[in-house]
Protein backbone atom coordinates (compact mmCIF):
# COMPACT_ATOMS: atom_id res chain seq x y z
CA UNK A 1 0.00 0.00 0.00
CA UNK A 2 1.27 3.35 -0.65
CA UNK A 3 1.63 6.62 1.66
CA UNK A 4 -1.93 7.85 0.89
CA UNK A 5 -3.94 4.37 1.67
CA UNK A 6 -2.07 3.66 4.54
CA UNK A 7 -2.84 7.13 6.15
CA UNK A 8 -6.78 6.61 5.24
CA UNK A 9 -6.31 3.34 7.70
CA UNK A 10 -4.66 4.42 10.59
CA UNK A 11 -7.55 5.55 12.26
CA UNK A 12 -8.88 1.94 12.20
CA UNK A 13 -5.75 0.44 12.53
CA UNK A 14 -5.43 2.14 16.14
CA UNK A 15 -9.11 1.02 16.50
CA UNK A 16 -8.10 -2.75 15.34
CA UNK A 17 -10.60 -2.42 12.95
CA UNK A 18 -8.75 -3.72 10.03
CA UNK A 19 -7.74 -6.84 8.77
CA UNK A 20 -4.69 -8.94 10.03
CA UNK A 21 -2.79 -8.14 6.24
CA UNK A 22 -3.87 -5.20 6.74
CA UNK A 23 -2.40 -4.77 9.98
CA UNK A 24 1.01 -6.57 8.29
CA UNK A 25 1.15 -3.85 5.44
CA UNK A 26 0.68 -0.86 7.57
CA UNK A 27 3.34 -2.22 10.20
CA UNK A 28 6.00 -3.03 7.20
CA UNK A 29 5.36 -0.18 5.70
CA UNK A 30 5.70 2.44 8.68
CA UNK A 31 8.83 0.55 10.91
CA UNK A 32 10.43 -1.24 7.38
CA UNK A 33 11.50 -4.42 6.55
CA UNK A 34 15.29 -6.02 5.49
CA UNK A 35 16.54 -3.82 3.59
CA UNK A 36 13.55 -1.29 3.13
CA UNK A 37 13.26 1.34 5.05
CA UNK A 38 10.00 2.55 6.93
CA UNK A 39 8.06 5.42 6.37
CA UNK A 40 9.14 8.49 7.89
CA UNK A 41 5.89 10.46 7.05
CA UNK A 42 3.46 7.89 8.17
CA UNK A 43 5.09 7.07 11.35
CA UNK A 44 4.86 10.63 12.18
CA UNK A 45 1.02 10.46 10.90
CA UNK A 46 0.67 7.59 13.15
CA UNK A 47 2.29 9.11 16.41
CA UNK A 48 -0.22 11.88 15.81
CA UNK A 49 -3.14 9.37 15.67
CA UNK A 50 -1.83 8.16 19.02
CA UNK A 51 -1.50 11.28 20.52
CA UNK A 52 -4.85 12.33 19.91
CA UNK A 53 -6.13 9.30 21.01
CA UNK A 54 -4.34 9.31 24.29
CA UNK A 55 -5.83 12.90 24.79
CA UNK A 56 -9.37 12.24 24.16
CA UNK A 57 -9.12 9.01 26.29
CA UNK A 58 -7.51 11.42 29.00
CA UNK A 59 -10.58 13.96 28.92
CA UNK A 60 -12.89 10.96 29.67
CA UNK A 61 -16.52 10.79 28.89
CA UNK A 62 -18.91 13.81 29.27
CA UNK A 63 -21.33 13.82 31.67
CA UNK A 64 -24.35 14.97 29.93
CA UNK A 65 -26.53 17.77 31.21
CA UNK A 66 -28.61 17.31 33.84
CA UNK A 67 -31.28 18.93 31.47
CA UNK A 68 -30.85 17.00 28.38
CA UNK A 69 -34.06 14.92 29.05
CA UNK A 70 -35.91 18.60 29.15
CA UNK A 71 -34.24 19.79 26.25
CA UNK A 72 -34.69 16.80 24.00
CA UNK A 73 -38.76 16.94 25.05
CA UNK A 74 -38.42 20.67 24.13
CA UNK A 75 -37.01 20.28 20.70
CA UNK A 76 -39.13 17.32 19.66
CA UNK A 77 -42.26 19.39 20.23
CA UNK A 78 -40.84 23.13 18.61
CA UNK A 79 -40.25 20.51 15.57
CA UNK A 80 -43.64 18.76 15.72
CA UNK A 81 -45.06 22.16 15.71
CA UNK A 82 -43.18 23.25 12.47
CA UNK A 83 -44.30 20.18 11.11
CA UNK A 84 -47.78 21.21 11.68
CA UNK A 85 -47.43 24.95 10.65
CA UNK A 86 -46.11 23.34 7.40
CA UNK A 87 -48.84 20.81 7.04
CA UNK A 88 -51.76 23.15 7.75
CA UNK A 89 -49.62 25.81 5.22
CA UNK A 90 -49.56 23.07 2.69
CA UNK A 91 -53.52 22.22 2.95
CA UNK A 92 -54.18 26.02 2.73
CA UNK A 93 -52.29 26.38 -0.42
CA UNK A 94 -53.79 23.72 -2.00
CA UNK A 95 -57.42 24.83 -0.55
CA UNK A 96 -56.60 28.32 -2.78
CA UNK A 97 -54.97 27.04 -5.20
CA UNK A 98 -57.59 23.66 -5.90
CA UNK A 99 -60.99 23.36 -3.97
CA UNK A 100 -62.35 27.19 -3.53
CA UNK A 101 -62.19 27.96 -7.46
CA UNK A 102 -63.67 24.42 -7.81
CA UNK A 103 -66.51 24.90 -5.33
CA UNK A 104 -67.28 28.54 -6.65
CA UNK A 105 -67.73 27.24 -9.88
CA UNK A 106 -69.97 24.07 -8.49
CA UNK A 107 -72.01 27.23 -6.69
CA UNK A 108 -72.00 29.59 -9.34
CA UNK A 109 -73.59 26.70 -11.87
CA UNK A 110 -75.97 25.70 -8.74
CA UNK A 111 -77.50 29.39 -8.66
CA UNK A 112 -77.92 29.52 -12.75
CA UNK A 113 -80.12 26.27 -12.54
CA UNK A 114 -82.04 27.50 -9.44
CA UNK A 115 -82.21 30.79 -11.81
CA UNK A 116 -83.64 28.43 -14.51
CA UNK A 117 -86.00 26.13 -13.11
CA UNK A 118 -87.60 29.22 -11.49
CA UNK A 119 -87.86 31.24 -14.82
CA UNK A 120 -89.56 27.67 -15.74
CA UNK A 121 -91.87 27.56 -13.35
CA UNK A 122 -92.77 31.43 -13.78
CA UNK A 123 -93.27 31.13 -17.51
CA UNK A 124 -95.40 27.88 -16.83
CA UNK A 125 -97.86 30.06 -14.31
CA UNK A 126 -98.02 32.84 -17.12
CA UNK A 127 -98.84 30.32 -19.63
CA UNK A 128 -101.65 28.15 -18.12
CA UNK A 129 -102.17 26.06 -14.76
CA UNK A 130 -102.07 22.16 -15.94
CA UNK A 131 -105.40 20.16 -15.91
CA UNK A 132 -106.50 19.12 -12.57
CA UNK A 133 -106.22 15.31 -11.48
CA UNK A 134 -109.47 13.45 -11.07
CA UNK A 135 -110.12 12.07 -7.64
CA UNK A 136 -110.14 8.78 -9.21
CA UNK A 137 -106.77 8.82 -10.64
CA UNK A 138 -103.82 6.19 -10.02
CA UNK A 139 -100.22 8.08 -10.21
CA UNK A 140 -97.82 6.63 -11.98
CA UNK A 141 -95.68 4.06 -9.51
CA UNK A 142 -97.91 4.93 -6.23
CA UNK A 143 -98.95 1.78 -3.80
CA UNK A 144 -101.53 1.78 -1.67
CA UNK A 145 -102.97 0.17 1.10
CA UNK A 146 -106.15 -2.44 1.06
CA UNK A 147 -109.23 -0.46 2.65
CA UNK A 148 -112.55 -2.54 3.73
CA UNK A 149 -115.14 -2.26 1.41
CA UNK A 150 -118.27 -4.02 2.53
CA UNK A 151 -118.98 -7.23 4.38
CA UNK A 152 -121.91 -9.66 2.78
CA UNK A 153 -123.18 -10.28 6.48
CA UNK A 154 -123.28 -7.17 7.90
CA UNK A 155 -121.00 -5.70 10.36
CA UNK A 156 -123.09 -5.99 14.52
CA UNK A 157 -119.85 -6.61 16.58
CA UNK A 158 -118.23 -9.53 17.72
CA UNK A 159 -120.34 -10.82 20.93
CA UNK A 160 -117.99 -11.54 23.32
CA UNK A 161 -118.20 -11.99 28.37
CA UNK A 162 -115.70 -8.84 27.65
CA UNK A 163 -116.90 -5.41 27.46
CA UNK A 164 -113.74 -4.30 25.19
CA UNK A 165 -112.75 -4.17 21.13
CA UNK A 166 -111.00 -6.27 19.13
CA UNK A 167 -108.17 -5.35 16.68
CA UNK A 168 -107.35 -7.67 14.19
CA UNK A 169 -104.57 -8.08 11.34
CA UNK A 170 -105.72 -8.78 7.96
CA UNK A 171 -103.42 -10.49 5.19
CA UNK A 172 -105.37 -9.80 1.97
CA UNK A 173 -104.94 -11.49 -1.17
CA UNK A 174 -104.93 -9.82 -4.82
CA UNK A 175 -108.70 -10.53 -4.81
CA UNK A 176 -109.44 -8.45 -2.11
CA UNK A 177 -109.66 -11.96 0.31
CA UNK A 178 -108.71 -12.58 3.68
CA UNK A 179 -106.28 -15.59 3.34
CA UNK A 180 -104.94 -15.27 6.93
CA UNK A 181 -105.21 -13.06 10.14
CA UNK A 182 -103.96 -12.64 13.64
CA UNK A 183 -106.28 -10.88 16.79
CA UNK A 184 -103.76 -8.15 17.96
CA UNK A 185 -105.69 -7.32 21.02
CA UNK A 186 -108.63 -8.00 22.84
CA UNK A 187 -110.69 -11.50 23.48
CA UNK A 188 -109.35 -14.50 22.14
CA UNK A 189 -111.40 -17.44 23.12
CA UNK A 190 -112.46 -19.99 20.74
CA UNK A 191 -115.94 -18.54 20.14
CA UNK A 192 -114.05 -14.87 19.87
CA UNK A 193 -112.12 -16.08 16.89
CA UNK A 194 -115.00 -17.88 15.41
CA UNK A 195 -117.09 -14.89 14.50
CA UNK A 196 -113.83 -12.73 13.93
CA UNK A 197 -113.23 -15.66 11.16
CA UNK A 198 -116.94 -15.56 9.73
CA UNK A 199 -116.76 -11.37 9.81
CA UNK A 200 -113.09 -11.75 7.85
CA UNK A 201 -114.55 -14.75 5.38
CA UNK A 202 -117.43 -12.87 4.32
CA UNK A 203 -115.85 -8.72 3.87
CA UNK A 204 -114.86 -7.93 0.97
CA UNK A 205 -111.45 -5.54 0.68
CA UNK A 206 -109.89 -3.37 -2.19
CA UNK A 207 -106.44 -5.35 -2.66
CA UNK A 208 -103.51 -3.11 -1.93
CA UNK A 209 -101.46 -2.47 -5.62
CA UNK A 210 -98.62 -1.20 -6.99
CA UNK A 211 -98.38 0.64 -10.32
CA UNK A 212 -101.94 -0.13 -10.59
CA UNK A 213 -101.55 -3.99 -10.64
CA UNK A 214 -102.94 -6.02 -7.42
CA UNK A 215 -100.68 -7.18 -4.68
CA UNK A 216 -100.67 -8.68 -1.15
CA UNK A 217 -101.24 -6.62 1.61
CA UNK A 218 -102.25 -6.21 4.84
CA UNK A 219 -104.83 -4.35 6.94
CA UNK A 220 -105.62 -3.23 10.62
CA UNK A 221 -109.03 -3.76 11.80
CA UNK A 222 -111.50 -3.05 14.63
CA UNK A 223 -114.44 -4.81 15.77
CA UNK A 224 -116.68 -3.63 18.72
CA UNK A 225 -117.13 -5.89 21.57
CA UNK A 226 -121.04 -6.88 21.75
CA UNK A 227 -120.45 -7.70 26.04
CA UNK A 228 -122.70 -10.37 26.62
CA UNK A 229 -123.79 -11.70 30.46
CA UNK A 230 -124.03 -15.09 31.45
Amino acid sequence: MNCEQIGARLSDYLDGAVSGQQMSEIVSHIDGHESVEGCGACAGELKAWRATQDALTAVGPVKAPADLALRLRLAISHEKARRESRLMDRLSLAWDNGMRPALLQIASGLAASVLLLGSMLALMNMVGAPPAVQADDEPLGAMTQPHYRYSTMGQDGVATPHDSPIVVEASIDTLGRVYDYTIVAGPRDATTEKQVANQLLNSVFEPASAFGVPIRGRVVLTYSGVLVRG
